[in-house]
């Protein structure tokens, strides 16, 4: 466990080194491939989640691996504002910068809430991020307001709750904690401000992205019409669809979305890097 200042900011971060070297005949090592950094989801979520499923096998696969719970997620430092994508971004290249990665080129890849702010690093950024996957990411504005209807009834089911209390009386330490985190967040930071006022995404944005885009969805996910329009006019963007799920691929598909994941990985990595682009 590390903490890191990005910033102002008191960030929990993870570093994997890569475990394995490269397969390919180029010769390269862990130092010329992006780093692979993940960006987890809303507010109970945290960097534990991308662990076992992807970023131990990615490490192992020969990929440097940083992971990173968002402001206000997991251990890192809980402001009362700032939960805008903007602010989250800023928030990610300082803590490259912290981590002495600034210059590297970055795969980001982000499960839920982490694929829309992946998605505005590598617009704002397009220079530095090589490569992006995104696991169901809520692109429309649809999802905005369903996500901001959603949080808004937890704020208020939360509220002077006696749940986190009873939890810890049953010794259900986790739960608990993960409780309080989500009550701290919803009524006592600006995020559900933040996400209301969120900036939807245009074809135009699409077609600005000059990286390789790999999309993971669940069948049945309400998110796959978005992801498709987003594959649809990136340049290099391509959508997998993973039978028979929801929205929650990283949990309930953890084979096959390694395997995706794995291969995008090392296809962008082999990849010769470009020169900055212009937004």
């Amino acid at each position: 466990m590390a903490f890191v200042l990005a910033g102002s900011l008191r960030v929990h971060v993870q570093r994997l080194p890569a475990t394995a070297g490269p397969t390919s005949d180029t010769g390269s090592d862990a130092s010329d491939r992006p780093v692979v950094v993940f960006l987890h989801g809303l507010v109970v979520d945290n960097l534990s989640s991308f662990y076992c499923p992807l970023a131990v096998p990615a490490a192992r696969a020969g990929h440097e691996v940083v992971l990173y719970d968002l402001r206000g997620h997991g251990r890192t430092e809980r402001p009362a504002a700032g939960y805008d994508s903007r602010t989250a971004v800023r928030d990610l290249f300082a803590l490259l910068d912290a981590l002495d990665l600034g210059r590297r080129p970055v795969h980001l890849v982000g499960n839920s809430y982490g694929g829309t702010l992946a998605l505005h690093a590598a617009l704002a950024r397009p220079d530095l991020v090589s490569g992006l996957t995104l696991l169901e990411p809520p692109l429309g504005g649809a999802w905005v307001e369903n996500m901001v209807d959603t949080l808004s009834a937890a704020a208020l089911s939360l509220e002077d709750s006696p749940v986190p209390a009873e939890l810890l009386t049953l010794r259900l330490r986790k739960a608990a904690h993960l409780t309080a985190i989500a009550d701290d967040l919803l009524n006592r930071t600006t995020l559900i401000d933040d996400i209301a006022g969120s900036r939807t995404f245009t074809p135009a944005d699409y077609g600005r992205l000059h990286c390789p885009v790999l999309l993971v969805c669940g069948e049945h996910s309400e998110l796959v019409p978005g992801a498709r329009e987003l594959a649809r006019h990136a340049a290099q963007g391509s959508l997998r669809i993973l039978p028979g799920l929801g929205h929650d691929v990283l949990k309930e598909s953890s084979g096959a979305l390694r395997d995706a994941v794995l291969a995008h990985l090392d296809a962008t990595a082999a990849r010769p890097r470009v020169g900055a682009l212009v937004p």
